[in-house]
């Protein structure tokens, strides 16, 4: 059994507190752009919502107790010098509360009920407990003394305005302890025979036994992969309305959402140690798979949007998950994955290409992931060389599956489409010095200061020796001292957080740093996965980073931040301790 520990510390302004499984976590952080000076219980039911807000109180004065904040995977703590607060998880819906010298107010978030928004508050006389019952989240949050004392309550079944809550204190010197469930309906009054310090135990257990599964290759030379294992760990949810599978959110955040390709770096990242749950990730998308083929632009519990989609880069990511998983894809999945991924693949044949055209198009910088790359400035609809690049290994991979699924035939014809694409990329939008963009309506070409332009370099063995190089020298222009800016510093486009204008990001990280390695320069991939694996020791996590300064951007808590640094890092591992072992990206 996997020793406990407490597990790596984190500021919870920017990493919330959550369990693996659970919907919701206790972060100040309540929106984009929006942080409360009081932590709060954060729901991604139905969106991202704060539902309760905590405050710490002196016990003598009943005022307000300034506290900070420490955070451990298994423990979030508010610390005073008169006393302390303790709150752990219990299960996935349930939190621990233990308080010595404090007392702590547990107000609606929302000071107003309307019809259609707040929290109602009462006291069910069926078992004592105090209950908030959400329009937003549609869930009820039951507070349950377990002991102490319930000192003040207000707005009980009150309507309008006005403070919703209660004040929980212990006698002078003494302990309170509380639970607070998230469920839907009703459920038996809680009861448990656990005491804190146990409750605290088990989520110690069970953390360090998803990090030794995920990265029981972590050294001293690998600092972030713990804390990192915990960003995956914690922004994992169970299966809850259109969430079909157990599903890492892009954050506990703001972006609780799984998006059609940010799902492919966290699978490739569990793969080895958690195969079933890796394979999840990547099956999620096409769970909800429309009758085009197209897989949808996002999935959160209560919403699915098809109005865009994301770039075709499944198919390089199954062949290196295929490599990284333990044992080998059964055949029954490997024939339902193959049929998926067909119908992915016919959809940006047909429904993406022009009649008559050799390469598909996208139909707004969303589609390709890089939503305001500068690629995008002259037209929207446009046919780029990143996407015949994905399209073409996807490709490439089709023909793997059928040719091991006895579909000769078939392996033939994806082998003989890929080829095609491959060379209509380069007859058609390689200049000899650059990759350029075509608008799929007008005609037009034209080239752009975005890294965007250089990503064909993902086709690895099958480019051209020439074409590799060229392409290698131009991503070492937008190697900073942090990693690879996605605009040229030196354009006038470049924004420090300018998203898909300058700011470095994992994605692009991972897939250039396997092309690089697939095509040869494994002295600039070196070089690419050193960076961005200091940047994520020094900065954390963060949806994307200045690319001159390093400092985290947008999202702090970003899963596939997470997974990339855990897959450079193994490799980086495997590299260091096996030479001869060649690791890349794909294991």
């Amino acid at each position: 059994m996997t020793a406990a520990r407490p597990g790596p510390a984190f500021s919870i302004h920017d990493i919330p507190f959550s369990m693996h499984g659970s919907w919701f976590g206790i972060s100040p952080v309540l929106a984009e752009r929006t942080r409360a000076e009081d932590l709060h219980l954060v729901s991604h039911q139905n969106g991202m919502h704060a539902v309760l807000r905590f405050v710490p109180l002196d016990t003598m004065t009943g005022d307000r107790a300034e506290t900070r904040v420490e955070t451990r995977p298994s423990l979030l703590a508010w610390v005073h010098d008169g006393g302390r607060i303790g709150l752990a998880y219990a299960s996935p819906d349930t939190v621990r509360l233990r308080g010595e010298g404090l007392g702590l107010r547990i107000t609606a978030a929302a000071e107003t009920l309307t019809p259609f928004t707040g929290a109602y508050f009462y006291r069910d006389p069926v078992d004592g407990a105090h209950v908030f019952t959400s329009y937003e989240t549609g869930r009820r949050y039951r507070i349950t003394v377990l002991s102490g004392a319930v000192a003040e309550v207000s707005g009980s079944q009150a309507l309008g305005g006005g403070d919703r809550g209660l004040t929980i204190t212990a006698d002078v010197g003494g302990v309170w302890e509380a639970a607070i469930e998230e469920l839907d309906s009703a459920r038996r009054p809680y009861a448990s025979s656990e005491t804190f310090g146990q409750v605290v135990a088990a989520v110690e257990h069970a953390f360090a036994a998803f990090a030794d599964t995920v990265a029981p290759w972590r050294s001293s030379g690998t600092p972030a992969a713990e804390l990192a294992a915990y960003v995956l760990w914690s922004a994992t949810v169970r299966p809850a309305a259109l969430v079909t599978r157990p599903a890492v959110l892009m954050s506990k955040h703001w972006m609780d959402k799984v998006w059609s390709w940010d799902h492919c770096f966290n699978a490739l990242a569990l793969a080895p140690g958690a195969p079933a749950l890796a394979w999840d990730q990547f099956s999620l998308p096409f769970d909800h798979q429309d009758e085009s083929g197209a897989l949808p632009d996002s999935v959160t519990h209560s919403e699915v949007l098809h109005n865009f989609v994301k770039p075709p880069i499944h198919g390089w990511a199954l062949a290196h998950l295929r490599r990284r998983f333990p044992d080998p894809i059964g055949r029954t999945e490997l024939t339902d994955t193959y049929r998926r991924l067909r119908r992915w693949t016919d959809f940006w044949l047909t429904a993406r290409r022009v009649p008559g055209a050799a390469l598909p198009h996208y139909q707004h910088g969303n589609d390709s992931g890089w939503d305001n790359a500068t690629t995008f400035d002259p037209e929207r609809v446009v046919v780029t060389a990143d996407l015949a690049a994905f399209l073409a290994l996807q490709l490439h991979e089709l023909a793997a599956l059928a040719m091991e699924l006895g579909l000769a035939d078939e392996a033939r014809s994806w082998t003989r489409t890929a080829e095609e694409t491959q060379a209509a990329v380069l007859d058609q939008l390689w200049t000899g010095e650059r990759f350029v963009a075509r608008g799929a309506d007008s005609g037009d070409t034209w080239s752009s200061s975005s890294l965007l332009d250089l990503m064909p370099i993902a086709l690895g063995e099958h480019l051209p020796e020439n074409v590799a190089a060229v392409l290698a020298a131009r991503i070492e222009t937008h190697l900073t001292p942090y990693g690879l800016a996605t605009e040229l510093p030196t354009s006038p486009h470049y924004r420090p957080d300018g998203y898909w204008r300058g700011p470095i990001w994992a994605p692009a990280t991972v897939l250039i740093e396997d092309g690089l390695r697939r095509a040869g320069h494994h002295r600039l991939a070196d070089e690419i996965s050193a960076r961005f694996r200091a940047l994520c020791e020094t900065h954390g996590f963060a949806e994307n980073f200045d690319a001159l300064t390093g400092t985290g951007l947008r999202d702090r808590a970003y899963t596939w931040t997470a997974s990339s640094y855990l897959l450079l890092a193994e490799a980086h591992e495997l590299r260091r301790t096996a030479p001869a072992s060649a690791a890349h990206t794909g294991g």
